[in-house]
């Protein structure tokens, strides 16, 4: 033993962590963008170099900076007329023809290198944020949503698109809803017909205004039936009733395809991701889910390489089962728990340093359907003559 002759103070810190939530709001948009013709293109290219992640943190200004062609400009328009988020933007540089472009917007690596849509894995490296609201807006044909979504699901985000079976939108709603077949994944939400405004504008606004709800109301307040601003008009007849299922709207929704409708403004019409598990067919529910995998495991990755002691086992359960108490507290679940479970865990794992810990919630459904019993009835003229009696001036 090391001679120590005094007081040796340690400060062996347990108990329940904190758990600090990243920020679900942070949209990531791919885009093209030229600087109008006989420009310098140089001003473009320092604030938005082609295939590599920039972070904004002021979207107004930064549409000065985006030039005047392709999609970006516009984009981050859409994007601030609902708020003020923090934006990843990933420039690609558009091709000769749609189909350049289209492969220019997929991308893949060269050089060590993210190119395209892929880039967007490399920004929480690069510029410390993870996008979580994903989108390609005016430029999302089925190609590039396809390879979209393997990055929406290793970033734990949400993809908007319009039901753009190829190049252009769905001519019709049999064509979206067919396109909607396509799909069967949760990270993504389908969104037709568009506004009026631009080829993409619908996708930009449901970006906008979903990050603006995450930071407003959280994660678990569904994008339908908010208003939304900016948008004057769609761009294909869709009939609404709002006590009539069987109009255009419900027909979309009944196939998991969102709408734009008219009732007091513009709002999306539609709660419903593509995936093919019922218990993630809300889009409040996927993104549930991606919000507590994130905060809890990151709030755990403190205890890794620990002595795993019964107080280490005790710190780690409850430090979920706090944090799942306040988000239902606070709205956000109707519950959660986290248990430690030894038939999970047999001594020969724990020896190994292998520990198994369960948790479970209960996300908040959006209300989807409301009936409402109308009665007529005959009973409110009971004592009508005494009423009426009581009420003359003899």
């Amino acid at each position: 033993m090391t001679y120590f002759h005094g007081i040796l103070v340690n400060e062996p810190v347990t108990g329940v962590r904190p758990i600090l939530e990243k920020s679900t709001a942070v949209i990531g948009l791919v885009a093209t963008a030229t600087a109008p013709q006989g420009a310098d293109t140089d001003a473009l290219n320092a604030a938005f170099p082609v295939n590599r992640p920039v972070l904004i943190t002021d979207v107004r200004r930064a549409i000065g900076l985006a030039g005047t062609g392709g999609t970006l400009a516009k984009a981050l328009a859409a994007i601030a007329d609902q708020g003020s988020p923090l934006v990843v933007v990933v420039r690609v540089a558009p091709g000769q023809n749609a189909a350049a472009t289209e492969q220019a917007v997929i991308g893949g690596s060269a050089n060590g290198q993210y190119q395209g849509l892929q880039a967007l894995l490399a920004a929480e490296a690069l510029v410390g944020v993870r996008p979580r609201i994903l989108g390609v807006p005016g430029l999302d044909s089925q190609a590039v949503v396809t390879a979209l979504l393997p990055v929406a699901k290793r970033l734990r985000g949400m993809i908007y698109a319009a039901a753009r079976p190829q190049a252009a939108l769905a001519a019709t709603i049999a064509d979206a809803v067919t396109y909607r077949g396509e799909y069967g994944d949760r990270e993504l939400m389908l969104l037709w017909p568009d506004a009026t405004g631009w080829d993409g504008q619908a996708v930009a606004t449901a970006m906008g205004l979903r990050a603006a709800l995450d930071e407003r109301e959280g994660w678990h307040r569904g994008l339908s039936n908010v208003a939304i601003a900016g948008v004057t008009g769609i761009n294909k007849d869709v009939s609404f009733d709002i006590r009539d299922s069987s109009t255009d709207a419900g027909v979309l929704n009944a196939d998991q395809v969102t709408t734009i409708v008219r009732m007091n403004g513009y709002r999306f019409w539609g709660s419903r991701t593509c995936a093919d598990e019922p218990y993630f067919a809300f889009e409040t529910a996927t993104r549930t889910a991606q919000a507590i995998q994130d905060a809890i495991a990151d709030a755990q990755a403190t205890f890794i390489d620990r002595p795993m002691t019964v107080g280490l086992v005790r710190d780690i359960v409850e430090t979920a089962n706090a944090t799942l108490r306040r988000w239902t507290t606070q709205g956000r679940l109707i519950g959660g728990r986290c248990w430690y479970d030894p038939a999970a865990n047999p001594a020969e794992a724990l020896a190994a340093g292998q520990l198994v810990i369960d948790y479970d919630f209960t996300p908040v459904a959006p209300m989807e359907a409301l009936t409402l019993n109308q009665r007529i009835t005959a009973k409110y003229y009971s004592g009508f003559g005494d009423a009426l009696a009581s009420s003359v001036t003899r």
